[in-house]
């Protein structure tokens, strides 16, 4: 299949219908390129605050509220949009109230046959638990659809080895990012690739990319789309799929060959995902040596 992974930069929005025109532009392009699934990056409905007025905008807790009363028509719209472009689409994420608590960051899987499902975010960065207040949501998933099976770590998620390795059953990892410094980017990066290297799977990174005077939360961002792969048999040597240029917003496209997944993690040169679990007793059995 084909992947298409954004950089995705925001715009001051003045109607809904300019919302849906962008959204509508970017999938049809990708689709048009043949892409069987899109992903778009972490916080990427930030830029709905803006129809609401600078004021709101500018502010965090009410933008976070701002954007989450949108979502059921942003889920309405992206649903459409998959089956009209017969494509499966990672809606951008978004902070989203649900329940009496404070409000999570999701991203919604969305098919073409018209079903959808959501992951939340596991571990808050520190903005997020020192300046939102965001709380972490409910549990991984597993997506089981016609293309493989698809998890999702987002952003900061993707730094923990123990989520990549509840994920091991994944062919593709999809890792939606909101990253403001280059250093943040290349965390990110670094935990994606290293996702692919122990789980011998594909990881597709997606990255919010612009400067935004009008927000407090996404008024910085850096980053670019990147596909990679298990350094080893069937892929590039670099673990390198794919890679867009730094800070350019558009799409980045990569074919996955799920056989080529298959391949490595039963005869690869290595086989990290299969001689996991021998890490435990060597762990566990740690001395001190004094010297």
């Amino acid at each position: 299949m084909k992947v298409a992974t954004a950089a995705y930069d925001l715009d001051w929005l003045d109607s809904w219908a300019q919302y849906e025109d962008k959204l509508d532009r970017w999938v049809s392009e990708a689709a048009g390129r043949g892409a069987d699934f899109l992903v778009f990056p972490e916080y990427g409905a930030m830029e709905l605050s803006t129809l609401d007025g600078l004021d709101v905008a500018g502010d965090l807790e009410r933008s976070i509220r701002a954007v989450s009363d949108r979502m059921e028509d942003v889920q309405t719209l992206h649903a459409r949009l998959a089956q009209t472009y017969n494509t499966y689409i990672l809606g951008a994420s978004a902070p989203v109230v649900d329940g009496p608590g404070r409000p999570v960051n999701r991203t919604v899987l969305y098919a073409p046959d018209g079903k959808q499902d959501h992951q939340d975010k596991q571990i808050m960065t520190r903005f997020e638990r020192e300046d939102w207040d965001i709380a972490s949501g409910g549990p991984l998933k597993l997506f089981d659809t016609a293309l493989g099976k698809i998890g999702v770590l987002i952003c900061y998620d993707s730094e923990f080895p123990l989520l990549g390795r509840a994920l091991s059953d994944a062919d593709i990892i999809l890792v939606p990012s909101c990253t403001e410094a280059l250093s943040g980017y290349w965390r990110v990066r670094i935990g994606a690739m290293s996702r692919s290297l122990e789980n011998q799977c594909v990881t597709v990174m997606s990255s919010l990319v612009g400067n935004n005077d009008w927000s407090e939360a996404v008024d910085m961002n850096t980053g670019t789309g990147g596909v990679f792969g298990p350094p080893d048999k069937g892929f590039p040597a670099t673990g390198v799929l794919a890679e867009g240029a730094l800070n350019q917003p558009g799409w980045t496209y990569a074919d996955i060959d799920l056989s080529a997944i298959a391949e490595v993690r039963t005869d690869g040169n290595v086989l990290n995902r299969t001689h996991w679990d021998e890490q435990s007793p060597r762990v566990d059995s740690v001395t001190i040596s004094a010297l």
